[in-house]
């Protein structure tokens, strides 16, 4: 039924396209010239999103039109690295208002001064693991630091992970025996009932050994909801990771998005420049990309691998 909703919405969206297309060349037809700067800003709007349509149609992965979940984690390096993990964080919220699509902090680890440890961010919208897929990799900042006496020159990284939403019993199925559940007093702000409450909820999958804790609501039961909606989609993805192992195999080629694999630099000190190292697409405007404007970025990526996926 998921399945064939997502079809429904697709076909929608051709017949929408179909309608406004006649309606523009119906303008056109009647040679009314007091409609050509209407004509042309509609003719302008009509081809981004049948780009944006084209692209999507030559999406190959199995879960692409799926929501995704993105977390975020900061690097070695105390709070310069958790504040860049921060400006992460905002950059893809942003990213995802400019989109109309819905997102929400599901779990968010503080840091000590400033910034965060790390998030997880759940995005709701047609092909949100699609687009999202391009940010999986470690994220590098360059600037001068405002934590620096000195104002000296740092380097900075994040980790940035996306997830297809999975779905219980269908993409994924624990069994309760395979389940370990732990709850734990909150750590962090959140006054008096945090730190006197064990609501926050850590679950352990037995067979694979995968950690997920949850601790920012203030009910244990929504934690526990929330930490098992990351937990499948892990799952989802470690076995997603298996069959891309495979694949590889197959084609003798091995690419990680560990942290041994830098995706994107952001610069800021001494130029300001961000730059794509997997498709060598770059910009000097550095504030309208951390202010979420990234579809330059995902685009080209995205069309350097349409093909490659089954």
């Amino acid at each position: 039924m998921r399945q064939l909703a997502e079809q429904k919405r697709v076909v929608e969206r051709w017949r929408e396209m179909e309608v406004k297309v006649a309606e523009v060349a119906e303008l056109i037809s009647l040679g009314d010239e007091s409609l050509q700067a209407d004509i042309e800003a509609e003719v302008e709007k009509l081809a981004s999103q049948l780009d944006g349509m084209e692209l999507e149609a030559a999406f190959g992965g199995e879960y692409d039109a799926r929501n995704a979940i993105l977390s975020i984690h900061a690097g070695a390096g105390g709070t310069e690295s958790q504040d860049w993990a921060q400006m992460l964080m905002r950059m893809y919220l942003r990213w995802a208002e400019r989109r109309h699509y819905q997102a929400e902090v599901l779990d968010l680890s503080p840091g000590e001064e400033a910034g965060v440890k790390s998030v997880v961010i759940g995005v709701k919208g047609d092909y949100a693991n699609g687009y999202l897929k391009s940010e999986h990799g470690v994220h590098r900042l360059v600037r001068l630091s405002p934590f620096d006496a000195d104002h000296a020159r740092h380097t900075s990284f994040a980790l940035v992970e996306v997830m297809p939403e999975a779905e219980a019993g269908v993409d994924v199925r624990i069994e309760p025996e395979d389940l370990k559940v732990e709850t734990f007093r909150s750590s962090g702000p959140g006054g008096q009932h945090m730190q006197k409450t064990s609501s926050a909820v850590r679950l352990t999958h037995l067979p694979t050994g995968l950690t997920v804790s949850c601790q920012s609501e203030r009910s244990q039961h929504q934690n526990k909801e929330i930490a098992l909606k990351i937990l499948l989609s892990r799952l989802l993805e470690l076995e997603l990771e298996k069959r891309a192992e495979e694949r590889a195999k197959l084609k003798g080629k091995r690419i990680s998005a560990g942290w041994g694999n830098q995706i994107r630099s952001y610069v800021l000190h001494p130029y300001k420049m961000v730059k794509d190292h997997r498709t060598e697409y770059q910009t000097s405007d550095a504030d309208a990309v951390l202010d979420g404007e990234l579809d330059g970025f995902i685009t080209a990526y995205l069309r350097s691998i349409v093909g490659e996926e089954e």
